[in-house]
């Protein structure tokens, strides 16, 4: 079977009010996208929901899967298509109960293959590596180089996640190891051309 095209999968910056709505739109609308993370911090789920509504919906209308990060309880009270655990943020086998067997779980397995089969072995849908490189949003505890993804792709059915630093400019060994997704936020979030144009120099790599 032919491997699914490595594909673009957006993290929300921790702030998403004000006119963050029109950037997701923007960059939604530029070229493909097959998911987008919500992640916020230090909020209740009552506050989280409400900034969540707008987002979305318009993640529904450009046909993009929207994931919680962290939270399984906002991703049922919100119906999410998926959530997103990582080490600490508890278990995948309690979080399909809960969710469902239609929810796409993932697990973040920094640069841990026995992380990754664990998880997969638990039921997630996706496991994600990284840190690949030095990245802006969060601090780097742990580093993964492009062979673990090639590992992974060869041996492994579950679709890996690569997360960490990914620009335009360094995305090509990691799409030639074999992610089949990109995670990236301030790259796209904080490109200078906005995140329309972030999107569509991402789409030119993968392409």
């Amino acid at each position: 079977m032919d491997k699914i095209p490595c594909q673009l999968y957006l993290i929300s910056p921790l702030i998403v009010d004000g006119d963050f709505p029109n950037q997701l739109a923007a960059a939604l609308s530029a070229a493909p996208v097959a998911a987008f993370q919500f992640r916020v911090k230090d909020m209740d789920n009552h506050a989280a929901a409400r900034l969540a509504a707008p987002l979305q919906e318009i993640c529904a209308a450009h046909d993009v899967a929207f994931v919680v990060n962290d939270n399984v309880t906002l991703a049922k009270r919100l119906k999410a298509d998926g959530v997103h655990l990582g080490q600490g943020d508890g278990d995948v086998r309690e979080a399909r109960l809960e969710l469902g067997a239609d929810v796409q779980i993932g697990v973040t397995c920094h640069n841990s293959r026995h992380l990754a089969m664990e998880a997969g072995e638990a039921g997630a849908d996706y496991v994600a590596f990284g840190a690949f490189y030095p990245s802006t949003t969060k601090v780097t505890e742990y580093v993964a180089e492009p062979e673990i993804l090639e590992i992974w792709s060869k041996f492994m059915e579950i679709p890996c996640v690569a997360i960490g630093g990914i620009t335009p400019e360094n995305a090509r060994p990691l799409i030639e190891a074999g992610a089949d997704f990109l995670a990236v936020s301030s790259a796209v979030w904080q490109y200078p051309g906005g995140p329309a144009a972030a999107v569509k120099a991402f789409h030119a790599v993968l392409a």
